[in-house]
């Protein structure tokens, strides 16, 4: 019996010794982890904070992914000052900036430690129109002629200037569209996707007096009331009265009328009648 009770207190002397050992060798282990990971911190901000990772220029900031707006353009639209150290940069608050301003529809930035810079990738919005504002009663006629902007496919109102300064790169729209974007926005995407499929060239939507859409085409001006779901059928109307042209003289129509889709008219000048049109 006693040389079992020895044994057993050897064995839970050695095990008592090894856990004691092993507890050493953890908190050793951690206490290098913590001052590794805080050493390789504190040389990360060092390093960050050193003269060389400081944006000077403008130019250390890499564009990528615009085709329609320049890099110099981009670079303008940035809310940063120089110089500007890497570590004070928010690349989400840039990014945040850039998609609040009508040009970008996406904006992704990351910083980049060598060489020191940013890197933007942009998604550009597409100018499909030219918004003109609907001429003012008291205006000159010579104001009313002045785009208001340029419209993409969502209906969204840019600035023709961030445009215009790379026009080598871009073809302007020529579609113009006419009237108060607070009056047809709802309705654009809808519209533009309508007119940009119609066989019938389009030139102008003029939206100035919402209870008659107007539009100016290769077949002249038509008529087409308040626009409503049946907009799409009124094209193809007017798709299926393209050889006008051939049987009355375009001197003599003042407009097409398709207010009413189901009789399509024409208004004579001279006459001042209504002519019901065969289109169908």
């Amino acid at each position: 019996m006693a040389n079992i009770a020895s044994v057993s207190q050897t064995q839970l002397t050695t095990r008592r010794k090894k856990l004691r050992r092993e507890r050493r060798v953890k908190s050793f282990q951690a206490l290098w982890r913590s001052l590794f990971v805080g050493g390789m911190a504190t040389s990360l901000v060092w390093a960050i904070t050193l003269p060389e990772w400081v944006i000077r220029q403008p130019e250390q900031i890499v564009i990528e992914g615009n085709h329609f707006l320049s890099a110099q353009t981009i670079r303008s639209l940035l809310p940063l000052s120089y110089p500007q150290s890497l570590l004070k940069v928010q690349p989400q608050a840039i990014a945040n900036s850039l998609e609040s301003q009508a040009p970008i529809a996406e904006a992704t930035v990351s910083r980049q430690l060598v060489p020191p810079g940013l890197t933007i990738q942009v998604k550009e919005r597409k100018p499909v129109a030219i918004a003109q504002a609907a001429a003012s009663k008291n205006a000159k006629s010579s104001h009313s002629n002045q785009p208001g902007g340029l419209l993409d496919e969502q209906g969204v109102l840019m600035p023709e200037s961030s445009y215009r300064s790379n026009s080598s790169n871009i073809e302007l729209p020529t579609l113009k569209v006419i009237g108060s974007s607070d009056q047809y926005r709802p309705y654009w995407s809808e519209v533009y996707q309508a007119v940009s499929h119609s066989p019938v060239k389009v030139f102008e939507i003029d939206w100035q007096d919402p209870a008659n859409l107007i539009l100016k085409t290769e077949l002249g001006n038509v008529h087409f009331g308040p626009y409503s779901s049946r907009f799409s059928e009124q094209l193809g109307i007017l798709d299926r009265m393209r050889e006008l042209p051939t049987r009355v003289s375009p001197s003599k129509i003042a407009y097409i009328n398709l207010k009413n889709p189901d009789f399509p008219a024409i208004q004579m000048t001279k006459e001042n009648v209504s002519v019901q049109s065969d289109a169908d």
